[in-house]
């Protein structure tokens, strides 16, 4: 280095070739330029040469059609770690770079012939398995070898990537400095220096007027595309009556876990009480698919990830009850090889009364009897006891008591079934609350913060009367009751 602190700044545009030291000294010899790029870039140092020589010194650059563009899109790694391996996919697309390519417009006649390709080239394979997204790249590098000895490859250094796609999209890695500090690059060797680079968007800006037309534009193109979405769903919504609540829930059963036996299904249905009911068409039980268990830490998991829809509609007569909600009741079972099925457990779910995503674990248990004679029925030939009615898992909807005697009934923890549940209420109420919110709000707009410091007023001197009114009332107590030595006489 030299004695005062080495600095360096230039403007660079896109796709514009700042040549370093190493390409400099490669490409100055005609006889080592051996494709038309090189003999471009031999005549481009020439007239740069006779023009004084480059400006640059240690920042540089590598164009789209440079080898180092090829090569660095080649070596790319997807992770950091050091023992990565390409899988069979990378390898394949590796010599495959998402470039524009030249495509012969199809004639119709000859498109409904050839929709599928029974003997695909090998090429066709490559150009249809890449991202047909066509990209440039420009790699802004910086030579960061010791002062007076440029020109080494081992001693450049990637500072900036700027790729451009088809869609205008702009990539900038790393990220303009900003406020942030300046970017460093520690080298590995005898003196460990330390290089610091900032990197500014030096753009023109762009004028108040075009800025706006541009808005201007995008707000059409928006409300166009607004109007589109708008005539494809359309305004003709089925509402529910007044006074009645729909309930959507797209369901799933994603997985079991935890069971002694393999090959685990689930049965289900949908308990309905009063004031509820579903469309004719609607089926509210299901069985799922058996499914085979896999091992996933210490439990079995067998991962089922059967969807189910239900629709329903609760009518409301009595403002003053809350309404009860709907109950997914639902059963473990496992069925082996010999056709032998064994009930694995049982559960019940009360359907979430909030809106939105939700994902329950549900624990189930399963009725047992005593002694050796009913396991051992149990794993030769199946058969278990089981409850003629679902629904006693919880309170029977057939029960008409006050209270329900489980006592005696002898049952064992089995394992768990996860749900995931989306659920969509629609009502005219919500509707209405809605504008009335909105009411309410444009009103206290209007009021302004007079209202606010009312109601606090209001609040303060309520608490004071209270406040009063205690000091008053204990003031009348006779003294032995306050008194805690009198009390304790």
């Amino acid at each position: 280095r030299p004695p005062e602190d080495e600095e360096e700044e230039a403007e660079v545009a896109w796709q514009e070739k700042l040549f370093s030291q190493f390409e400099v000294d490669l490409y100055r010899n005609e006889s080592a330029c051996q494709t038309p790029l090189d003999r471009q870039y031999h005549e481009e140092i020439r007239k740069l040469e006779k023009a004084g020589g480059r400006k640059n010194s240690r920042i540089f650059t590598y164009t789209d059609h440079d080898r180092f563009t090829n090569l660095e899109e080649l070596c790319q790694k997807v992770t950091d770690s050091d023992h990565e391996v390409p899988s069979y996919l990378a390898e394949r697309m590796a010599n495959v770079r998402r470039r524009r390519q030249d495509r012969r417009p199809v004639e119709p006649s000859s498109l409904k012939s050839k929709i599928i390709t029974w003997e695909p080239s090998e090429e066709f394979i490559k150009n249809n398995h890449v991202i047909n997204t066509p990209v440039q790249t420009m790699y802004i590098m910086g030579d960061l070898g010791p002062y007076g000895k440029l020109g080494h490859r081992e001693y450049e250094h990637v500072l900036c990537t700027v790729k451009v796609d088809g869609n205008g999209v702009i990539t900038v890695k790393p990220d303009f400095t900003g406020t942030k500090g300046p970017y460093r690059i520690e080298l590995d060797g005898e003196k460990r220096e330390v290089w610091e680079y900032t990197i500014e968007n030096a753009s023109a800006r762009v004028q108040p007027e075009q800025e706006e037309h541009e808005q201007r534009m995008f707000r059409d193109l928006y409300g166009r595309h607004r109007d589109y979405l708008n005539g494809l769903v359309g305004s003709e919504f089925e509402m529910p009556l007044p006074g009645t609540l729909r309930l959507f829930v797209n369901g799933e059963i994603v997985s079991a876990q935890g069971y002694e036996y393999d090959n685990l299904y689930v049965h289900f249905f949908v308990e309905l009480p009063n004031q509820w009911s579903s469309p004719p068409f609607q089926q509210l039980s299901g069985v799922t698919q058996i499914c085979t268990t896999k091992k996933v830490g210490w439990d079995k998991v067998a991962y089922f990830c059967y969807p189910f829809t239900v629709e329903m509609f609760y009518t409301l007569e009595d403002e003053g009850a809350l309404p009860q909600w709907p109950v997914l009741y639902f059963e473990v079972l496992s069925l082996d090889f010999w056709q032998r099925y064994r009930v694995e457990g049982y559960g019940s779910l009360v359907l979430p009364a909030s809106p939105g995503a939700h994902v329950l674990t549900i624990p189930t248990w399963r009725p047992v009897e005593l002694g050796t004679v009913a396991e051992m029925r149990r794993f030769f030939i199946g058969g278990s006891p089981e409850l003629e009615d679902l629904t006693y898992v919880r309170v029977p909807s057939t029960f008409k008591g006050k209270r329900l005697s489980r006592f005696g009934f002898r049952t064992e923890t089995t394992g768990s079934v996860t749900f995931r549940l989306y659920c969509l209420q629609q009502s005219k109420a919500f509707l209405e609350s809605s504008a009335l919110r909105q009411r309410m709000q444009s009103v206290l707009d209007r009021l302004g913060g007079f209202s606010q410091q009312s109601s606090i007023y209001n609040v303060l001197e309520a608490f004071q009367r209270a406040r009063r009114r205690m000091q008053e009332a204990r003031e009348s107590l006779p003294q032995d009751l306050i008194s805690p030595s009198a009390s304790s006489m």
